[in-house]
């Protein structure tokens, strides 16, 4: 049904464990190993992009917890407007809820495919030699057969902790279940560790992004409450899961290895979001300093423009002349003078004397 993953994953894994055979040999236990932990690294490194999505999805979140708690205080008896200013609220912050819920939409099928993979080499109810008869995807059945045969330490990658003697006794060499257990338990023990302190990670930043306490007795509460316990379930999962179950060596190591992937990964990021997130906010902090000094003071006058050099300053309630505004002497014709001027009669004017 997942073939169109199926493949992909496989072919990734093919492609690290021909390059690590170029050096260690193509039957080589840490070959193989070292072809699991970097087809995690490569998958996990591949979907990158949409954990900052994520990350910067649940910050913005957080920024706007106390609006969102307000909307749901004002509109507690209309959930359609509830919705509707909730959903303008995000999308003016852009926040995504399924940016939120992407990166795990996208990883579980890209794990699931990685987990049948690795399964597939070793089917269950079948013996050694049936499964190596059998290809698996882009591997063939030689290369199944050395899959099988890779040894991690003196236990077979395929191997599990309550394998059957009988099995165990199928991969050619005697393989004693102690040679299991030395190397199955500290792997599922540090996975278990790992796997600890990412979902501790994990819900320390849902806590932070919550912006409504549920009420006691409510769903809201009783799932909130389950929330509380992941970090302690996964990792008993994966202790059962490697104690009583067909967890092989090769499983636990993906598991260990993708888990500490994840937890580099949430410590690296979130700590340089914190950095940014502190700039951004001194940069606001100085923005708001400059603003608040130059905006004039309640009631004050606002400053007068500067006077250009060389100016004089005009007198208080001083006229100025406009362009039309010409001086009496400057009306005179040329070559007149003021007496001749003054002389002059207008046609039809009477000469002044005493009546």
């Amino acid at each position: 049904m997942l073939n169109f993953l199926y493949y992909p994953v496989s072919a990734v894994m093919w492609f690290w464990h021909q390059a690590f055979a170029l050096v260690l040999g193509p039957s080589s236990g840490f070959a193989w190993a070292l072809s699991v932990v970097f087809l995690v690294l490569t998958l996990r490194a591949i979907m990158i992009k949409p954990f900052l999505s994520q990350v910067r999805s649940g910050r913005r979140m957080r920024v706007i917890a106390p609006q969102l708690a307000e909307i749901r205080r004002r509109h507690a008896g209309d959930k359609q407007k509830m919705a509707e200013e909730t959903q303008k609220l995000q999308r003016e912050h852009g926040v995504s809820m399924m940016g939120g819920c992407l990166p795990l939409l996208i990883q579980m099928p890209v794990f699931l495919a990685l987990l049948h993979v690795l399964r597939y080499f070793n089917r269950p109810g079948l013996t050694f030699e049936q499964n190596s008869a059998i290809g698996n995807y882009v591997f063939g059945p030689d290369e199944v057969r050395s899959f099988l045969e890779a040894r991690l330490f003196g236990a077979p990658l395929s191997s599990w902790v309550r394998m059957p003697q009988s099995l165990l006794d199928s991969f050619g060499a005697h393989v004693d279940r102690w040679e299991v257990v030395v190397v199955a338990v500290p792997l599922m023990l540090l996975a278990a560790v790992a796997t600890h302190v990412t979902a501790r990670n994990s819900q320390r930043q849902q806590l932070a992004t919550q912006t409504v306490v549920p009420e006691p007795g409510t769903q809201a509460a009783q799932m909130a409450g389950f929330m509380k316990l992941t970090p302690w379930i996964f990792p008993l999962g994966v202790i059962v899961g490697g104690l009583f179950f067909t967890f092989p060596i090769a499983i636990l190591l993906y598991w260990l290895t993708n888990n500490c992937w994840t937890m580099v990964q949430q410590h690296l990021v979130h700590k340089a979001m914190d950095r940014e997130d502190e700039r951004l906010a001194e940069q606001r902090a100085a923005a708001a300093v400059v603003a608040g000094d130059t905006a004039p003071r309640p009631g004050a006058r606002p400053a007068t423009p500067a006077r250009k050099p060389g100016a004089k300053p005009v007198a208080a309630g001083a006229r100025r002349a406009g362009p039309a505004q010409v001086s009496p002497a400057a009306r005179r014709p040329a070559g007149t003078s003021g007496k001749a001027a003054a002389g002059r009669r207008k046609p039809g004017a009477r000469k002044g004397g005493r009546h």
